[in-house]
């Protein structure tokens, strides 16, 4: 079921009783970073507990709910798995605050020089009107629990797991106005397919709580949130977030620059039947990876393909992972032809391709230059419906496709019982397409745009 019936019922469940100052929530203190890490962690074991009875997925990124839906829960928040390596299960304690933020690194040290500040020529206004509609929109109280400082480490503070707890704006509290504004916000940030990934996203994860039985606030169309930093403008820097289960933009904007990352998308299931529509979720970034390795000679293969085998969870750079070490693994396009390398490129496309399609080709000429340190890697089998993880990683992107093992749905016949759940998956399982993890980040400073803001205030300011 979706919120739209009863959206107006709903009280705002995030004016907190915070204080701002000039529109804007103070950078989040100490002590609130510390008792919200504790709770998420509090809910986060609740989850693992509760994984048997099954309404919550992921171990790869990000996933929430608000702090009135997350008391709703009865069982705790039964948001999946144990975190696996860089996947995660959310900040954690290592969550790296935004003044200690050094971004994806190959081996530590920052490669200098990557990006600067200079006009794209592609303009920023209909993305910034559409910010200020929203806001606009809203509640005064509304607004004070969604509104930070523009290098707030809430930036940071994002999470796949639906049992996280999430500050903002929540879709599913807003009435039908309010959230029309919110998505014509995603639909001036993104491209068509872009928007059609996150809604299918949202829907899919509405048909999973209705799947494992339904009554779960965080496993619905709604449970999504929308936080500012900083005041859109088309001059001073700012950006929004939009995260839930299974989805989270990071969007910032300098200018007529935008930065789009990190972006995680992901779905558990990839296709299904939802209010009679038939969704599925990842085809072209399941197929681009298999042409580009099917492109390759035996020879290149060989050093593409990991010895590895696939793990239920392989992802890396999910949440909490803002500072991740991780060397370059597989092999540099610096030798391969021009349609290896055109296949590579298109591969990279799709993933930057969910930003609208202007500020796309602005990031794809930046990828082309580092086209020669652009490595590609691969774990698992390379059949049209086998499971496997892929990574592209170059200086200045880096995409992770993760095919996991189920937590939520398909595996009806675990130990879960016969009440519809799915079984325990997480790094253990057995990994297939119907539960999918996605992210592409910035390396070397890039995320957040914090590389371009720090820029910003050494030169005006």
């Amino acid at each position: 079921m979706t919120e739209n019936a009863h959206a107006h019922a709903h009280p705002d469940p995030h004016d907190h009783g915070h204080t701002h100052t000039h529109g804007h929530r103070p950078r989040t203190s100490e002590a609130q970073r510390t008792r919200r890490w504790f709770m998420n962690k509090a809910l986060l074991a609740g989850g693992v507990a509760a994984v048997a009875t099954m309404t919550g997925c992921s171990s790869g990124s990000s996933g929430t709910a608000s702090s009135s839906s997350s008391s709703a829960a009865p069982s705790g928040m039964p948001s999946g798995g144990p975190g696996g390596g860089g996947g995660g299960m959310g900040p954690g304690a290592s969550a790296v605050k935004y003044a200690d933020f050094v971004g994806v690194t190959a081996d530590g040290k920052v490669v200098d020089d990557l990006y600067s500040i200079h006009s794209t020529d592609v303009s920023t206004d209909k993305v910034v009107q559409k910010a200020q509609a929203f806001l606009d929109g809203l509640t005064s109280a509304e607004k004070k629990a969604s509104v930070f400082d523009v290098e707030d480490d809430e930036w940071l503070a994002w999470s796949n797991v639906d049992g996280y707890e999430r500050e903002g704006a929540r879709m599913g509290d807003l009435t039908e106005k309010q959230r029309e504004l919110g998505y014509a916000l995603l639909g001036a940030a993104l491209s068509a397919d872009g928007l059609t990934r996150s809604r299918n996203i949202m829907k899919l994860n509405a048909f999973l709580g209705e799947y494992n039985g339904g009554g779960k606030d965080t496993l619905t169309e709604g449970a999504y949130f929308f936080t500012f930093m900083g005041t859109p403008s088309t001059s001073e820097p700012w950006g929004f977030q939009y995260e839930g289960h299974h989805l989270a933009i990071n969007y910032f904007v300098l200018g007529d620059q935008v930065v789009m990352t990190p972006t995680f998308m992901g779905s558990e299931p990839t296709s299904a039947t939802y209010n009679g529509e038939k969704i599925t979720t990842f085809t072209k970034e399941t197929k681009a990876g298999l042409t580009v390795l099917r492109s390759l000679t035996d020879a290149q293969r060989k050093k593409v393909i990991s010895s590895e085998s696939k793990a239920g969870d392989n992802l890396k750079a999910g949440a909490g992972q803002d500072n991740l070490q991780l060397a370059h693994q597989g092999l540099a396009a610096a030798d391969w032809t021009d349609a290896q390398r055109d296949k590579l490129l298109a591969l990279v496309r799709v993933y930057v391709g969910n930003m609208a399609d202007a500020h796309a080709d602005v990031k794809m000429k930046e990828v082309e230059e580092h086209l020669d340190d652009t490595y590609f890697y691969w774990i698992g089998e390379t059949d049209d419906d086998s499971a496997f993880y892929y990574r592209v990683h170059s200086p200045v992107v880096l995409i992770e496709y993760d095919a996991q093992s189920p937590l939520a749905y398909g595996n009806k016949d675990s130990s879960s019982g016969d009440n519809g759940g799915g079984g325990m998956g997480g790094p253990g399982g057995t990994p297939t397409q119907q539960h999918i993890h996605t992210i592409i980040r910035t390396p070397n400073g890039g995320d957040y745009g914090i590389d371009l803001l720090k820029l910003h205030l050494e030169n005006d300011h």
